[in-house]
């Protein structure tokens, strides 16, 4: 990822005459038809059709993560008819959108609000089409119990997932929850368990299973093109430092600090938009004040929410301060009682993306298991205001093809057969086809402090690198070069690596490049959408319970390991099976004592 901006143009290349062989000309064909105009380009390259009655939804948590599903849903697929939230904040920008942040443009995009996504002419006429449930009208739970709700999303902090949903599913919701499925594998193992005893859909939102960009990068890997994959490095690094973490969110009403006085930013911040706003002239500055002053006046008036009353608890650090139960609402990812922390936060989505690359070497059908994990990590940058670590580093070893052979190894693993990499003469199989020591080695660093490479995956093979760079571009190259022209050809014997690029892709390759890359948000909820409305065994969700249990058994297991390197016991753990049955009550919770 950390490329040179020529280095990075010539892969970015690569990548798109490598997937135009296939990929680019269907992709080519589905813009140029109806498909797209009466279903969405997901729609089209998923295999699911626009549906006729836009399923009726909840949104349970309209914070940060409910306002970029708001952004993502598709009208013709979901109808909102009532949000829930404790916070007046949430509920302000759940309708009106985001004017927050230091560029507001950007982040209203980002979070549109439902008046702009169903072009309602402003809060009066919102309130008549979608039903609020604040912390004064029953909350969620009263949600639940509304006749016109086919479904819920859940947008709320991890400790609750598990809790929501399950009362969902109770209540005969299908069910989204954001990621990480829950706080614990118990409580996700109960959530697949109540999904099969109601018959209700489960998904949870790694959004990166409806990436067409990520799938581009599976068909590669399954095509053979990388060569035999040997290891896949995965990054989320962030400048945050203390003062300004994005995690660390201002307290309404103010905070006293430890010399005894009150810090209030957002009495600070309100203050300053009123005064910019006596001394405007210009009618557009004035309009994005009055929004912002809207918005940031029910952000002071979170102050108000009663947070012990709904669960969240007072908290004393190991230095003798207080922090309040409001705090904890507000900061919930900095505490292990409410949040995952980066593990949860962000490993998860890039462990989830490396055992999908990883999945697509398997012909099963199942998903990629780890085998071991080795991790360190803990709070080396921020004071003690926090449980979150602030680094954490994590190797794991995954089974590669030919390291667990099944009674037929090509039953098991698709790979090679294909490729045909050091094939026996006598079989056509590789001799290492039953090889143990045929591991796949992926590593995953989250640090704060400094962004350098930012996020993304680098997928290492024999004959080929890729890297996937913020969800937003992938770049190809040849072996371990970051200059070789790389193209694709397919003489008839499947898809191979040539060094001549064709030229006759990169038309489509420019068109390709204009168009913003979807991270897969609104496919996500618009296949929930037509799966709701196409009930049956074989339409399920990409990211459904088995998926998702084994995503958080890798994002909780590591973080027991690091928690386990800390208290001296040795940050090394080997994965069971039994964790990844749903029916198997074993959990590293109860096996990894800390």
């Amino acid at each position: 990822m950390n490329l040179t901006p020529e280095e990075r143009e010539v892969g970015r290349d690569n990548y798109y005459e490598a997937v135009g062989v296939r990929r680019r000309e269907f992709l080519k064909g589905v813009l140029a038809s109806s498909a797209v105009s009466a279903g969405g380009l997901g729609a089209a390259y998923y295999g699911y059709q626009k549906v006729g009655d836009p399923v009726r939804v909840g949104i349970i948590g309209t914070g940060d993560e409910g306002g970029i599903l708001i952004g993502a849903l598709n009208p013709d697929y979901m109808q909102v008819t009532a949000i829930a939230d404790i916070r007046p904040s949430s509920i302000h920008r759940a309708l009106h959108g985001d004017w927050g942040g230091s560029n507001p443009n950007v982040t209203h995009s980002l979070r549109p609000g439902l008046i702009q996504k169903y072009g309602w002419n402003g809060e009066d006429e919102a309130r008549k089409n979608v039903q609020v449930f604040d912390a004064d009208n029953g909350g969620w739970q009263e949600l639940l119990q509304a006749a016109d709700v086919e479904a819920v999303i859940i947008a709320l902090p991890l400790h609750l997932h598990a809790e929501v949903a399950i009362a969902a599913m109770e209540a005969g919701k299908h069910v989204v929850t954001e990621k990480l499925m829950a706080h614990s594998v118990g409580q996700c193992k109960a959530m697949c368990q109540k999904a099969q005893g109601t018959d209700r859909l489960l998904a949870t939102g790694h959004q990166r299973h409806y990436s067409i960009l990520y799938d581009n990068a599976v068909q590669l890997l399954r095509w053979g093109i990388l060569g035999e994959v040997q290891f896949i490095r995965a990054q989320w690094h962030r400048g945050n430092l203390p003062g300004r973490d994005s995690w660390e969110q201002p307290i309404p009403g103010g905070q006293v600090t430890p010399r005894g006085s009150t810090y209030d930013p957002i009495a600070r911040q309100l203050a300053s938009f009123q005064k910019k706003l006596e001394r405007s002239k210009d009618s557009t500055a004035r309009s994005l004040l009055e929004k912002q002053i809207a918005q940031w006046t029910r952000w002071d008036t979170d102050k108000n929410v009663p947070a012990e009353a709904h669960g969240y608890e007072n908290i004393k650090l190991s230095n003798g301060q207080d922090r309040s139960a409001l705090e904890e609402l507000v900061r919930w990812r900095l505490w292990d009682r409410t949040g995952g922390g980066l593990m949860a936060e962000l490993g998860s989505h890039q462990l989830d993306a490396a055992s999908i690359f990883i999945s697509a070497l398997r012909r099963d059908g199942q998903k990629a298991r780890p085998l071991t994990v080795h991790a360190v990590g803990g709070r080396h940058t921020f004071p003690l205001n926090r449980d979150a670590d602030d680094h954490v580093y994590c190797t794991f070893e995954f089974p590669g093809p030919g390291y667990d052979p099944a009674e037929n190894p090509q039953e098991r693993f698709g790979y090679y057969d294909k490729v045909a990499d050091f094939p026996s003469k006598e079989t056509g199989i590789p001799s290492y086809q039953d090889d143990p020591n045929k591991k796949i080695i992926v590593t995953y660093s989250s640090i704060m402090g400094n962004g350098f490479g930012g996020y993304g995956e680098t997928i290492m093979g024999t004959k080929a690198t890729l890297i996937l760079d913020r969800e937003k571009e992938a770049m190809l190259y040849k072996g371990s070069s970051t200059s070789t022209k790389v193209a694709v050809k397919d003489d008839g014997g499947g898809p191979s690596l040539d060094t001549q690029a064709s030229g006759d892709m990169a038309p489509v390759a420019k068109a390709a490049d204009a168009k913003p890359v979807s991270r897969g948000y609104t496919e996500e909820l618009e296949h929930f959408a037509w799966c709701v409305r196409n009930k049956a065994p074989e339409n399920q969700p990409r990211c459904h319970p088995e998926i998702a249990l084994a995503d958080a058994v890798i994002a909780l297991t590591s973080k027991l390991a690091i928690k386990r390197a800390n208290s001296g016991q040795g940050g090394y753990v080997q994965f069971k099976d039994s964790w990844f049955e749903i029916d198997d009550p074993a959990t590293p919770e109860d096996d990894l004592k800390v």
